[in-house]
């Protein structure tokens, strides 16, 4: 079903999926750029993983225009550069061209396809400002996706993977389609533990509950999370924030039993990790703040939730942002 799979973004995630699936005999073509683009043209794509490094000879373009309609695309950006990506994607879909979006935060697309109670239907502006990438990306194109792994950039076109191996995908409507069984045996072929639900919201909102506070609170401090968590007045405050966005799930259909100390005993689990956002900021990045915490304001404002610490945190964090020249949309 999918012969034809290019995967937009060749950084950590974008990379090791496309690795993985050249390893597999399903090459993709990468849309990349800059130092990127150059390292892959030159000297292919690079695996550090389970303790041997492979390289892999893979197509590679700035320009989507070069390569026509897609049975797959793979996007694996950061939500600050899907405007970008709407704004050039349009030569990659087809009719039936599948886009599995495998981004952290609230994506776009969140709201569509019947989800989210009161709330459904309704544009979330914090992460798609004025419709573009809805407009550019129709509905029935989007899969969802969670990936629950640890990798990291070495250098361009070089990636490690560090733990992880869970990919969680499932259509927006909740339905489970042909095309997302076999997007599911095609990932799966490729050695990834790939799940298919009809709840992604669900599960994009339980990793968001984790992320929406200890990304942002290591950027802003530069400290790694068991450091964090270890600091009872900095727990305390991130477990606030995250009884706020817990009592918006449930307005929007995706009710919690957990409680957050729950939620920071699997984070205390992973050790002395540093987040991607403290990553992004050491290597002079533009962070996640929209989709991390400003969707979270919105969505609060929408389902008639009062959310004090989520906006005491996006404030703090995209100050210390805009100072480092990293976040410039509000």
């Amino acid at each position: 079903m999918f012969e034809t799979i290019t995967i937009y973004g060749a950084g950590a995630i974008g990379g090791w999926i496309a690795a993985r699936l050249a390893a597999s005999g399903r090459v993709p073509t990468l849309i990349a750029r800059g130092q990127t683009l150059a390292a892959v043209q030159e000297n292919g794509l690079q695996l550090h993983e389970k303790g041997r490094l492979q390289a892999f000879s893979l197509r590679a373009t700035s320009r989507p225009a070069d390569l026509g309609p897609q049975d797959l695309v793979i996007v694996a950006v950061k939500a600050v550069a899907m405007a970008d990506v709407a704004r050039h994607i349009a030569p990659l879909l087809g009719p039936d061209t599948v886009v599995l979006t495998a981004m952290n935060g609230v994506p776009w697309w969140f709201l569509q396809q019947g989800f989210g109670g009161a709330a459904s239907g309704r544009p979330l502006h914090t992460v798609d400002p004025g419709g573009a990438i809805a407009g550019a990306i129709a509905a029935g194109h989007v899969m969802g996706c969670v990936v629950h792994v640890s990798c990291a950039r070495d250098a361009p076109a070089v990636v490690r993977h560090n733990r992880g191996e869970r990919i969680i995908i499932g259509e927006p409507a909740g339905r489970i389609t042909p095309r997302a069984q076999a997007l599911q045996a095609l990932l799966q072929s490729a050695g990834f533990r790939a799940e298919l639900t009809p709840h992604i919201q669900q599960e994009i909102w339980y990793k968001l509950w984790g992320n929406m506070t200890i990304n942002p609170l290591s950027a802003i401090t530069g400290a790694t999370a068991d450091r964090l968590l270890d600091d009872p007045l900095v727990r305390a405050f991130a477990s606030r924030i995250m009884l706020e966005a817990r009592e918006i799930g449930a307005r929007i259909g995706i009710p919690m039993t957990e409680s957050p100390e729950d939620r920071h005993a699997i984070t205390r689990e992973l050790g002395a990790l540093k987040p991607s956002m403290l990553q992004d900021v050491e290597a002079g990045n533009p962070v996640e703040i929209n989709a991390l915490l400003a969707v979270v304001c919105e969505l609060g404002q929408l389902t008639g939730v009062a959310t004090p610490d989520t906006d005491t945190l996006l404030g703090l964090a995209r100050v210390h942002a805009r100072r480092l020249g990293l976040y410039g949309s509000d």
